[in-house]
Parts: structure tokens; sequence; C-alpha cells
């Protein structure tokens, strides 16, 4: 049976656009406001505290590791609060590529991998919102290798660097989710796969999403009534049955034809029964059709140079 949460994750193609490591000594803090990109942190060494627009600050620890699936504004600094005059003091590259924040001489008090990356999917925007908008998960030695291996990778620029990130990425991103604690209680994938009842009706949508599901069939799976099920679902996951099913086969058919796939295939495979019928949903759906969402979308070529900036 298909894994909703693994499925949602390769579908986002997550991409590394850049990752570093930041130091830390003495009182320090700095403030982010142009974050267009999901962030991570994970702390190598020592604490400090992130403190993310519209959450409580987190004391990060060693071990800890952070995911923000969706750009958001957030301020980092030393464990021992800042005043307002270390803000004006700008990080500094040091020779060995880390970027030192505070005070610039002595062994430092905190040492983080800190990365963004892009989601490639043409749906991201849909995706991101079935995520937990701040995902901390706490003593993962699990996670703490992955994390490592995406910095030991970045740095060797190897051949087929990029390949090995997205896959390494993919993998972070779906230990990060199934570890995460305390996150269950925000509308998404999380929290109605938290629901053993959503998760069988979950698991059976992604997995057989050419099938014609009606509300029964779906409440029939998760052993409940029509309405408890509706009520639930729409709870738990932040949007209605039905119109979950809808977005979900929509991402998957904007997947398939950036695949060069024909309509009438993409119609088959996500559960319509004439690609008529398909074009007219997804143009309803999307605001294209089919055909013109396919020569609009062709991905771009890659950058070939990754900025490395000075700053978190």
């Amino acid at each position: 049976m298909i894994d909703p949460l693994a499925e949602v994750v390769t579908l986002l193609q997550p991409t590394a656009r850049y990752t570093k490591v930041v130091n830390g000594a003495g009182r320090w803090g700095v403030r982010r406001t142009d974050v267009a990109q999901p962030f991570y942190c994970a702390v190598m060494e020592g604490c400090c505290r992130l403190t993310i627009d519209g959450f409580a600050p987190l004391l990060l620890r060693q071990g800890d590791f952070v995911l923000l699936p969706a750009a958001s504004d957030f301020t980092m600094t030393s464990a021992e609060l800042p005043s307002p005059a270390h803000f004006a003091i700008a990080p500094v590259t040091q020779p060995d590529g880390e970027i030192r924040s505070g005070e610039q001489h002595g062994p430092a008090d905190v040492r983080l991998l800190i990365g963004h990356c892009v989601f490639a999917s043409p749906d991201a925007g849909l995706l991101v919102s079935l995520l937990p908008q701040q995902i901390h998960v706490r003593g993962e030695s699990r996670l703490a290798t992955l994390v490592q291996l995406v910095g030991d990778e970045w740095r060797a620029r190897r051949p087929a660097r990029e390949v090995i990130l997205a896959r390494l990425l993919e993998v972070l991103l779906i230990e990060a989710l199934r570890s995460s604690d305390g996150t269950a209680a925000t509308p998404g994938l999380i929290a109605g796969l938290a629901d053993e009842r959503l998760a069988v009706a979950l698991r059976q949508m992604h997995g057989d999403i050419t099938r014609s599901w009606t509300m029964a069939e779906l409440a029939k799976a998760a052993a409940m009534s029509r309405s408890a099920f509706f009520e639930r679902f729409s709870r738990a996951m932040g949007v209605a049955p039905m119109a979950y099913l809808l977005a979900w086969r929509m991402a998957r058919a904007k997947r398939l034809l950036l695949g060069e796939e024909s309509v009438a295939s993409v119609a088959e495979q996500t559960g319509y029964r004439s690609a008529s019928a398909f074009s007219v949903a997804f143009s309803r759906y999307v605001g294209i059709a089919p055909t013109r969402f396919a020569s609009l979308s062709q991905p771009q070529p890659e950058d070939t140079v990754f900025p490395q900036p000075d700053t978190i």
C-alpha cells in the first residue's frame, strides 16, 4: 500500500540550494525577514534560541533538528539573550568557510548546520499546506546522521552531487516528519495519519487514486458513519474528503503532464473515464487546459552556481 507521507515528500521534489555551517560565541542575534525558501537547522554543538514568527521561542540543544516547510520570518540568537546592539553586528565568514556570529575570537559556544531547499513541484503550495508549519525533533540520532551526510555531500562537490542531495533531502524530510512530536494538533496530513481510522481511508485513497471513491466508501473504510467521517476528516486535514481527493488527483496529474504523458494517459491514471472529462476537471481546477499547462510548465535548467550567503 502506498504511504501518503512518502508520496507527498516525493512529489514535492526537494532540491538543496545551499548548506553551511554557522558557529557563534558570546551574545549574538540574527533576524531574517527575507527568507524565501524552506529552512532547516541542526544543532551539532552547544545551544541557541530560535524564534519563528507566530510560535513560542525554542531553546535548541545539541542533536535538535528544526524544519520549516514554508518560508517564515525568524530570529536566531545565543542562548543568553542578546541586546539590540548585538543584532547590528554582522556575521563574518571565517577562513575555513564557517560563518561566525558574535565574538570573533576564542572557541565557539554553538555550531549549527543550516540549509535552505526548494520544492520543484508545480503544486508545492498545496503539498506544503498538508505539512506542519514547524517541525521540531529532539534527540533523534538518525536525523543527525542524515544531516551530517547532507553537509558532507555539499562540501565534497563530487559528481552527481545534486542527485544525491535530492535523495538525501527526501529521506531527511520523511524522517523529520515521522519523528516529529506534538505536530498532530496542526491540521494536515500528519494529523490525519495520526488518527488510526482516517489513516486507513487516506492510504486507500492514495493507493487507488483511479477508483471512483464515494463518501460512503471512504467512511466505510474508516469504520465510521458518513457524517462523522466528514466532520473528523475535515477537522484533522483542514479540508473536506472529496476536496482533498480532487486536489491530490490534480497534483498527480500535473506531475504526469510534466513527464510528457498524453492527456488520455493522465486521465486514465488519475481516475477519469475519458480525456475530455479530465480536461474539463483540470481546466476548472487549474485555470488552463492540460496541454497548455504542459507547454507552459516545462522544467527550466537548474542553475549551475549555488550561492553561499554570508548570513543565516
